[in-house]
């Protein structure tokens, strides 16, 4: 089996999120780097001691859907507290902090859930919001969405705002460097939510904006040299977005020691083989062998009906293709994957707080029995940076905004068996939506769009 031992990121400072189950953990993540600061999800299972071994700037507790009362709520190392590092509580975080550290979290009567009117507590000082509700903004509407509600504070910890059914909906200690916040400022939905956040991290954690395209191409190009060494690279490209950026970033840290395997099935979309060579190959330098087995695979679909039969088949052969075109790079020791963040996390559940969506799985699967070390310089970026990434490469917008595309292509895409009129007919409806609704501009507000043959 491939060995995982991805070029990891160096960070020189990081926001821990800290994963109560939330729905919005990732978002909460994604507004932290949005502000061009490192941040990465960890369970709450996380102790003091690894907290210190991680050396963070800062630490995020996340919302939940628990109640802090119910039994097997997940808790947080009390002595996370203790260790200095800025804490902001949202939500369940916020109550998790009233109640660990003295305070006392009721039992809501009826909750909170949507927007809500948050008004400052007369009299009140507070760090976290002295630029957001003030003479000229006295009130901020926020989401909420919670039943239980902070009733008394931590000693040491003030109420500096509430709303009709939190009484003290922002709390804070200033001297233990802890704030926490019943609503939700990580939404869109809450006025001023991104000010809040990065009040917090700017001025109240210290952290800069140094997190950039540039400095992550910097430190995963040094990564991969210190990993790869002399040693040569192989990456099987796909035709997606997440291969082809994984392999202009080993390519820019590595040159000819990286060579790309295009295995192209028949299956894609119309002129995706012949961009995709153009580009890697022609414009970019990489060396790229090209295998077109479009025959080989329409010769192992005929008569196949069933789409997990079709899967199958398509993964089997392009996993015994890649091997055959492989074992002439001998010499090879690593192995390019375009692996995500969001892959990591929904592959992870384990302590079963945040919900496993799929088990990660690339083009067709990989050989058991493959002894290349992985490299997957993108493990700890999500889809839209991995984009910017792309752009930042230098690599031509039509891959970079290309449309999430099946492992197994357009055999997927087409109902019943798969035949060459079928197939060309679908190739050319796919052209003229991504004319239509697509090029020049327009792909990343449309999202996605999923062109199928059903007759």
């Amino acid at each position: 089996m491939a060995q995982s031992t991805q070029a990891q990121s160096s960070q020189s400072q990081v926001v821990l999120v800290v994963d109560f189950g939330a729905q919005y953990a990732q978002l909460i993540a994604r507004r932290v780097r949005e502000a061009k600061v490192y941040s990465e999800i960890v369970s709450h299972t996380i102790s003091a001691a690894e907290v210190v071994a991680r050396k963070p700037a800062a630490i995020i507790l996340s919302g939940g859907p628990k109640s802090v009362h119910v039994d097997g709520a997940p808790k947080l190392d009390a002595a996370i507290y203790e260790l200095g590092v800025p804490i902001f509580g949202i939500c369940y975080g916020a109550q998790l902090i009233a109640q660990q550290l003295g305070g006392e979290v009721a039992r809501g009567g009826k909750g909170e859930y949507g927007r809500a009117i948050l008004r400052r507590i007369s009299g009140s000082s507070s760090s976290l919001f002295t630029d957001s509700i003030g003479d000229q903004s006295p009130e901020l509407t926020v989401w909420m969405s919670h039943f239980d509600a902070v009733t008394r504070t931590p000693d040491g910890f003030v109420a500096t705002a509430s709303t009709p059914d939190a009484p003290m909906a922002v709390i804070e200690n200033n001297a233990k460097k802890i704030w926490g916040v019943q609503f939700h400022p990580e939404v869109m939905h809450t006025q001023q939510g991104t000010e809040i956040l990065q009040r917090f991290i700017y001025r109240l954690a210290g952290c800069k904006p140094t997190w950039t395209m540039e400095s992550i191409i910097d430190t995963q190009v040094k990564a991969i040299r210190e990993k790869v060494g002399s040693e040569r690279v192989v990456c099987g490209l796909s035709g997606g977005v997440d291969s082809a950026v994984a392999a202009a970033l080993v390519h820019q840290a590595i040159g000819k020691q990286l060579t790309c395997i295009y295995v192209d099935t028949g299956l894609m979309r119309k002129n995706e083989s012949v961009q995709i060579v153009e580009t890697f190959h022609r414009v970019m330098g990489i060396e790229l062998i090209h295998v077109d087995a479009g025959s080989r695979f329409f010769e192992r679909l005929t008569g196949v009906i069933e789409p997990e039969a079709k899967r199958k088949v398509i993964g089997e052969l392009f996993v015994r293709i890649f091997e055959e075109n492989t074992g002439g790079l001998t010499d090879a020791k690593f192995l390019v994957q375009g692996t995500l963040y969001p892959d990591v996390i929904e592959s992870g559940g384990q302590d079963g707080t945040a919900s496993v969506i799929k088990s990660h799985h690339n083009v067709g699967g990989l050989p058991e029995d493959m002894t290349l070390k992985l490299v997957e310089p993108l493990r700890s970026l999500f889809k839209d940076e991995v984009r910017a990434l792309g752009a930042q490469l230098g690599l031509p917008d039509e891959i970079i905004w290309r449309q999430p595309f099946p492992g197994p292509g357009l055999g997927v895409r087409i109902i019943g068996e798969v035949t060459p009129d079928k197939l060309q007919f679908c190739k050319k409806q796919i052209l003229l939506c991504v004319k239509r609704f697509v090029m020049p501009v327009l792909s990343a507000r449309f999202g996605k769009h999923l062109p199928c043959l059903l007759i």
